[in-house]
């Protein structure tokens, strides 16, 4: 290989999910309670495909499975199933929580941790805590309905599994021989005092594609076993291969086929089903597989028994060779690859001295790339039904989603998190963007090409948001993700992707005129939106019926538009450099955030605008039906979001850009109501430098103060997205049907708004503390290191806006790593079982640290491999 290093000439490549990332992690964790499983009349995923149900049902959309990998479209899966010789049934997939299981929505209920992978799944390592004990399903269930939504989740920690250290550490890992050889490794160690039993069942199997009465997808491809030696895989679409097992006791076969006996007390289409190496395995049933050796799902069995404090390795390979000793280069081409991650990341990490924080940023780089899916929904068929399967009720056709029929995904994503959102969210995927792109600058812009493509997009224009309602409206952040993507892949390569930047700009052209036509109800450029992506953090559920009647203008939905304004603006303008005609573009844009702007400074002298002077805040602003408007005084993450329209001006782009440029100094001069909006400085020898900001000056400065304010948003670990002042004093609105009141609760979510699960009323939130830096950096480019803001506020010391903003970075930081006493405060005291395996939680406690929510949502907690790399940038 070339001085590039070896991963990264894999990666110059350039050949999308193909050559060496055609096999990858793509399976999901969790198929079961999703919405494109679920069939029934009630639309209620959750409770139609259940866990217990899951082993024996034949999944029409997608597989799941842990510590997994496939083929790019899925068709081959290979994962792993364990068993302690205790449990009732094996553990083929990750236990959770439904929502109405769990005090605060679902939640799953293990632990795991992805340690290790390159961009090209090359080398990848993830591990698994597994109980030696019967794992106590039903305990968590039980113990978890008697909490209220003012009690903590019931953690599989506190069942006291884990006290006496009886578990063991299963590591999963595999490196690539080659596009076509997988090299796969599984590491049993023994945690506890005495010796315990193991069976180890690395299975691997086919998506089902039969069953649904579809001529094209009839094939049925089939597993057979060759005595004790290997495995053969023959699929028309993916090749051969043969599965070589090291040392097996066993092949044991079924069909990826559903149960219908079990499930539904029907004869069943396969006599060895689903389940079948489960019942096998587990409740001896000789006759469950298949004596021929033949099928579509198959296990190699490994049973053993594990010294104390000893472990085993078993190895396996699935390959296109035939190897007549398939093991006997496999430590040298396990080294190779290692060698090939470590030679990747020490070329990334040059400038990061300390080991932890290297092995932090490693592991949230990991989390990135093992949760990637294929994800596959065809909304149309799912509407209509399948020609051999029941016809869904025809509520269905008026139901969930039926206004996206056109939309046909079929791709590999960028998850939130693939056992609690194994869907793609479309605001979180904008932000995964950013630290995959350090990674894999290719794969991070086909992300968002994706996703705004004509098969996802609606004809509309609006950008679907999440399965569970393609509807619902996300903070448009995909332009800013856009630009971020852009400048880092410029910064590694020297020069910058312009027709990436051109063909996005299209598209997002689309989905902003969708939003300047439908959430600007008064034609006045104040927008709504509804929930934009933060749930419970008004009032009332802004996405629903108002119960005072009327509509909202949101300060949060306006200060997004004049933010995707400003990022069109910077687009328009980096590609008008090579192309001039992108000018009339720009001045498009600049004109339509100064409009944004200045309805939101109130010009003309209406009253009503959504800038509080009294609190020196903004707030939502409630119309009422009887022409009325007041504004809900919540003091909350909705009134910092006009922080992010910001963008700086250079005199050097300005005189690259001539038209544009012409147009500004028109504004200037003929509209001083605008001109107004836009601060300007000039320095000898540099010239004009402009700053477009809704906060200028006076409001900047009183948004900052609040902001870094320890009483109010500012935490010891980052901003919180609620005022802390209402933990005293709590928002009431008093309307005709009743009573509503906004709390400061900085840790679960205490109401049952958007299902419980997630909650924006005073926990630290990784993207919009992202969002908050990247403005903060903006205005310190325009200000300088001059311009001075007290910080921490009321605490008497001045610095600069970067050295602020480096402040809230290193408590963001602060979460992941020890304090003074040695305890890591997002684990609240279970640091013992993490050791040097890490998690990256979906938000944290705004008052201790604690990590909450979905326990692996890496995607945008992963930004904190960003924030890592800033803060050992040399300036």
């Amino acid at each position: 290989m070339s001085n590039k290093g070896a991963e990264r000439e894999r990666l110059s490549l350039r050949n999308d999910n193909k050559g060496w990332k055609k096999w990858g992690p793509y399976l999901t964790e969790r198929q079961w309670g999703t919405v494109r499983e679920d069939y029934s009349a009630s639309g209620n995923a959750w409770e139609t495909i259940s866990h217990d149900m899951a082993r024996s049902k034949a999944y029409r959309w997608g597989e799941e499975g842990i510590g997994g990998i496939s083929d790019n479209k899925q068709h081959v899966c290979f994962a792993f199933a364990f068993w302690n010789h205790r449990d009732h049934i094996l553990k083929e997939r990750f236990f959770g929580l439904t929502g109405n299981e769990s005090n605060h929505g679902e939640d799953v209920k293990e632990l795991y941790y992805y340690q290790d992978s390159t961009p090209t799944h090359s080398y990848q390592k993830m591990l698994y805590k597994y109980p030696q004990q019967t794992f106590p399903y039903q305990k968590l269930i039980d113990e978890s309905k008697k909490r209220s939504r003012l009690e903590p989740e019931y953690e599989l920690m506190d069942t006291g599994i884990f006290d006496k250290n009886e578990f063991f550490d299963i590591s999963m890992e595999y490196a690539k021989g080659d596009e076509q050889d997988i090299l796969i490794q599984v590491t049993v160690e023994n945690r506890s005092k005495v010796a315990a039993p193991i069976t180890v069942l690395p299975t691997i199997w086919y998506r089902n594609t039969w069953c649904w009465g579809y001529e094209k997808y009839n094939y049925k491809p089939m597993l057979t076993g060759v005595g004790h030696s290997f495995i053969e895989v023959d699929h028309r679409v993916v090749g051969r291969f043969k599965l070589y097992a090291e040392d097996a006791d066993e092949f044991l076969f079924c069909d990826n086929e559903t149960n219908f006996e079990r499930l539904h007390g029907s004869p069943n289409l396969s006599h060895f089903t689903k389940d079948g190496i489960n019942d096998y395995v587990v409740n001896k049933n000789k006759h469950a597989v298949n004596p021929n050796h033949i099928g579509t799902k198959a296990s190699v069995r490994f049973s053993t028994k594990i010294p104390a404090g000893g472990k085993k390795v078993f190895r396996l390979r699935l390959t296109t060779l035939t190897l007549r000793e398939p093991f006997a280069d496999f430590d040298e081409i396990y080294a190779a690859r290692l060698k090939d991650a470590d030679d990747f990341y020490g070329d990334l990490q040059k400038d990061i001295p300390d080991a932890g924080m290297r092995n932090l940023q490693r592991q949230a780089y990991a989390g990135m790339l093992w949760t990637k899916q294929w994800y596959y929904y065809n909304v149309f068929e799912w509407i209509k039904g399948d020609p051999a399967m029941p016809t869904p009720d025809a509520s269905r056709r008026q139901g969930r989603n039926n206004a996206w029929r056109h939309m046909y995904a079929a791709n590999i994503l960028s998850m939130p998190d693939k056992w609690e959102y194994p869907w793609f969210a479309a605001w979180d995927l904008a932000f995964h963007t950013l630290p995959l792109a350090r990674l894999d600058p290719d794969f991070a812009k086909r992300q968002l090409a994706v996703i705004l493509r004509e098969y996802y997009m609606h004809p509309n224009g609006q950008i679907p948001a999440y399965e569970w309602s393609f509807s619902d409206v996300n903070p448009p952040v995909h332009a800013w993700a856009t630009w971020k993507v852009y400048e880092i892949d410029k910064e590694m390569h020297g020069k910058g992707d312009v027709v990436f930047l051109e063909r996005i700009f299209h598209k997002l052209l689309l989905n902003f005129t969708w939003w300047v036509n439908l959430k600007d109800e008064g034609g006045n450029n104040i927008f709504g939106g509804g929930f934009l992506g933060m749930d419970n953090i008004g009032v009332f559920d802004r996405s629903a019926q108002l119960p005072t009647g009327g509509h909202l203008e949101q300060a949060d939905g306006t200060g997004w538009m004049a933010m995707y304004s400003l990022n069109m603006l910077r687009i328009a303008c980096e590609i008008a450099i090579e192309n001039p005609v992108y000018q009339d573009m720009a001045s498009k844009f600049f004109e339509h955030f100064l409009h944004i702007a200045g309805a939101m400074q109130a010009i003309g002298g209406d009253k009503l605008n959504l800038w509080d002077e009294d609190d020196q805040f903004y707030y939502d602003m409630l119309h009422k039906q009887d022409g009325s408007a007041e504004l809900l005084k919540v003091r909350s993450m909705v009134g910092l979001i006009p922080l992010f329209a910001v963008e700086v001006l250079t005199s050097e782009m300005l005189d690259k850009l001539p038209a544009f440029k012409r147009r500004v100094e028109w504004v200037l001069n003929n509209r001083p109501d605008l001109a107004g909006l836009i601060s300007r400085w000039y320095e000898p020898g540099k010239g004009e430098t402009r700053l477009l900001s809704i906060l200028r000056g006076h409001r900047m400065k009183m948004i900052m103060k609040r902001m870094f304010d320890e009483t109010e948003f500012l935490s010891d670990y980052g901003i919180r997205t609620l005022s802390k002042y209402h933990k005293e004093n709590p928002y009431i609105f008093n309307y005709e049907g009743g009573t509503l009141q906004v709390d400061y609760t900085p840790a679960e979510s205490t109401g049952s708004m958007f299902g419980g699960n997630s909650n924006w009323r005073g926990p630290i939130w990784f993207p919009m503390n992202y969002l908050i830096l990247d403005s903060l950096s903006k205005f310190s480019e325009y200000y300088g290191t001059d311009y001075e803001v007290e910080f921490p506020t009321n605490s008497g010391e001045m610095m600069n806006i970067k050295d602020a903003a480096e402040g809230v970075s290193k408590r963001l930081l602060a979460m992941f790593i020890p304090n003074e006493k040695g305890v890591i405060p997002m684990y609240d005291g279970h640091e013992k079982l993490h050791e040097d395996s890490h998690l990256f939680f979906e938000y944290f406690d705004g008052d201790t640290g604690k990590g909450l929510g979905a326990n692996h949502q890496t995607g945008w907690t992963g930004l904190i491999a960003e924030i890592i790399r800033q803060l050992h940038t040399k300036s």
